[in-house]
């Protein structure tokens, strides 16, 4: 007790209660994470999964695509890919990319098959208007299907616009930013596809996989009633 009373009277005692204190707490931290870090990690490739079905029909693969991220640099942004295979052979790819909209960036998914056709697109998150440019959202309306089965040839570069721009897509009343935005999206990801096909479909030589664990929570911030579809 006196060794007590006298240790509690020292300067030292605020810094070694701070220390046991700060100690306690990231000891309950670590313990913490380790116990959730398996089932969170579970329940963002659940997650994952349910956003590749959406675009991607599972007779198009026999493997894990999720098992793999790879990235490709162009133009200053990075891209991140999964690529979905068959018998051994990519039958197509699922990617990551933006698109500026009218308030802010337009996060995609999109899914595009080896011969370059789009299987389907998704709006990840977004800022745009309430209301007008949130028709985006497939929740919202089925014009985002308007994607599927499209290709660079089909239709031609002109018709890779929104009909106010002499194309052949939809524009929404009061917001033909947000539309326009995406369809171009859309359109450089095909054409970075064509581009880089090689990469894409590992003809390149390289295959080298960024991660063996997809990282879902960075990319997939999408609205709660999109995400349970």
């Amino acid at each position: 007790m006196l060794i007590t009373d006298k240790l509690k009277n020292t300067l030292y005692y605020p810094a070694i209660l701070m220390g046991v204190v700060t100690l306690l707490i990231c000891s309950i931290l670590a313990l913490t994470n380790a116990v959730t870090a398996g089932p969170i990690a579970a329940r963002q490739k659940e997650d994952l999964t349910k956003l590749l079905n959406q675009v991607l029909p599972e007779s198009f693969y026999d493997n894990q695509p999720l098992d793999n991220k790879y990235q490709l640099s162009a133009d200053g942004q990075d891209v991140f890919f999964y690529r979905a295979k068959l018998k051994d052979k990519i039958s197509a790819l699922v990617l990551f990319t933006k698109a500026a909209g009218y308030s802010g960036d337009i996060s995609l998914l999109i899914a595009i098959t080896a011969d370059g056709e789009l299987s389907g697109v998704r709006v990840l998150s977004h800022t745009e208007t309430p209301g007008l440019g949130d028709q985006i959202e497939r929740v919202k309306s089925d014009w985002i299907l308007s994607f599927n089965g499209l290709s660079l040839i089909n239709p031609q570069p002109s018709g890779w616009a929104v009909k106010k721009d002499g194309g052949q897509f939809d524009a929404f009343t009061g917001a033909t930013i947000t539309p326009r935005a995406v369809v171009q999206g859309v359109f450089n990801t095909l054409q970075l596809f064509k581009e880089q096909k090689n990469y894409f479909l590992e003809t390149s030589g390289n295959k080298k996989a960024l991660s063996s664990t997809p990282t879902a929570a960075a990319v997939v911030k999408q609205t709660t009633t999109e995400a349970k579809r």
